[in-house]
């Protein structure tokens, strides 16, 4: 009989098989089906990666958000290694966002970087985030930087929605939003651009899933060792104090 765990590594195995084909059907379709945009040329498929990042950057530090006030709520370890890994995989994507952006604007607005009102909320997030992680990489494991940890996301979070309105109450070099609009869905984009679009973010989906399994997997198995250090060095201290 297999175990629980191998039965878990097995189904992991099978999903990232999944996400590499998934993948490559992606490509595919933005370089061989998607037709090309008839002011930006070729250069505006980066749409199809910058946009989903975002999207899936949106979905990870939402998780972060949720597992954070659960833990200052219930003070469960499982709700702080939720958002430990979903704060660093929501970077990873927010990452992409941030260098893709730079590589579409260049051809298209004349310049790699502005500071307008979406990009610089941009980088605020990606910088407490990363200020997250550093409190979490050096702070270590303990309640009290759980609990900073937490805050300082909830803080981050906000920051959200002042980078998605931020074209609509400012005015910015980034263009509005055209996968997502009120009251139409997919507005200026062909109907080929929009299934595009739907087969990037899918992809880029599916591998936020397995990248956060596969770390929370780990952020678990570092907390069991780290646990077990601990109590072995408890129990070297007692033998010490006993033979002293």
């Amino acid at each position: 009989m297999t175990s629980k765990s191998e039965q878990s590594g097995g189904g992991l195995g099978r999903l990232v098989i999944l996400v590499g084909a998934g993948w490559i059907v992606a490509l595919a379709v933005i370089f061989l089906y998607a037709p090309t945009e008839r002011v930006e040329g070729d250069i505006q498929r980066m749409m199809y990666l910058h946009v989903p990042a975002a999207f899936t950057m949106y979905i990870g530090y939402g998780l972060v958000f949720f597992a954070s006030l659960m833990y200052l709520l219930r003070r469960e370890a499982r709700w702080d290694e939720l958002a430990t890994a979903a704060a660093e995989i929501g970077t990873v994507f927010a990452t992409i966002m941030i260098t893709t952006g730079p590589l579409w604007a260049k051809p298209v607005w004349g310049t790699y970087w502005t500071w307008d009102a979406r990009l610089t909320s941009a980088f605020v997030l990606w910088l407490i985030y990363i200020g997250y992680l550093m409190l979490r990489a050096y702070g270590g494991h303990g309640e009290q930087v759980a609990r900073y940890c937490a805050v300082l996301s909830i803080i981050g979070f906000a920051d959200i929605p002042i980078i998605h309105y931020s074209v609509r109450w400012w005015r910015t070099m980034h263009p509005d939003a055209k996968i997502m609009t009120e009251g139409s869905p997919g507005q200026g984009l062909a109907p080929e651009m929009l299934l595009t679009f739907g087969v990037a973010f899918a992809a880029t989906l599916a591998l936020f899933t397995v990248l956060l399994s596969l770390r929370l997997r780990l952020e678990r198995t570092e907390r069991r060792i780290d646990a077990a250090h601990a109590r072995r060095q408890q129990d070297l201290d007692l033998i010490l104090e006993s033979n002293g």
